[in-house]
């Protein structure tokens, strides 16, 4: 049995390919591709879903393995996986930025705490916002739910130049938008609350100014901004069912965008 060059190369980048696409996407997508997995984790994760997809995979292209073709190729599967992990991780960014909203207006801006998943310096409310939709994401199986539709992307968005994204910037701008949205919507009732309470304390010091209103109010703001918050928590599980269900429905977008 005689196996030529090509037919080598063929089965090479037959394998390639989707492993491009799917380690990109472990790379971007929420809790995996944080720096709390390590690399070679992530990376022997990809392997081994890699192999486990290949056999069910449509047909893949034949390109000579140095022509310009197969490096449009990888850089198209290389952005097709990294934009699938990106819009899904919205979703836990969406509750970062509505603690940070709260925590600014509660006055507890300052307490800030290095994040662990992206290692940069958040507040102390977006840290615990973030751990409980972690908590709730794996919980619900989240996480197989967006492995299954990057393996349904391969049928939507097939690997070839006939499968190169159309996705235009004003799709790209959406997600950022939809994520301060997001953001402002699950802050939306403490911030009324707590803009109501300075309200009432600028009236009190027009009407009284010798009163020290900033001995009074701060203190007095950051307890009512966390009494809000443990009230807020009973509706913390519907955003986030609101929200996921948005985030998946920006993801279907997202493919529908690239065929």
């Amino acid at each position: 049995m005689e196996i030529t060059l090509l037919q080598v190369e063929q089965m090479v980048s037959s394998f390639l390919w989707p492993l491009f696409r799917v380690s990109s996407f472990f790379m971007a997508m929420p809790i995996i591709g944080t720096q709390m997995l390590p690399m070679r984790l992530r990376l022997g994760l990809a392997l081994a879903v890699t192999v486990l997809i290949v056999p069910v995979l449509p047909p893949m292209p034949e390109f000579d393995g140095l022509s310009l073709q197969n490096w449009i190729v990888v850089a198209q599967q290389v952005l097709i996986g990294s934009l699938l992990g990106f819009s899904a991780n919205i979703l836990l960014q969406s509750f970062v930025a509505g603690g940070q909203i709260m925590a600014m207006q509660m006055g507890l801006g300052f307490a800030s705490m290095t994040d662990p998943a992206n290692g940069v310096n958040t507040v102390i409310l977006s840290q615990i916002y973030l751990m409980m939709v972690m908590m709730l994401f794996l919980g619900m199986n989240g996480h197989l739910v967006l492995i299954e539709i990057m393996v349904d992307s391969f049928d939507v968005i097939p690997v070839g130049l006939e499968g190169v994204s159309k996705m235009t910037l004003w799709e790209i701008a959406h997600w950022g938008g939809w994520l301060f949205m997001a953001a402002l919507m699950m802050s939306l009732p403490a911030v009324t609350a707590l803009l109501v309470i300075n309200f009432a304390f600028g009236i009190m010091t027009k009407a009284a100014p010798q009163l020290n209103i900033f001995a009074i109010g701060f203190p007095f703001t950051m307890l009512m901004g966390v009494f809000i918050v443990w009230v807020s928590l009973s509706g913390f599980f519907s955003h986030y069912q609101t929200f996921s269900a948005e985030a998946l429905e920006n993801v279907s977008q997202l493919l529908k965008a690239g065929r």
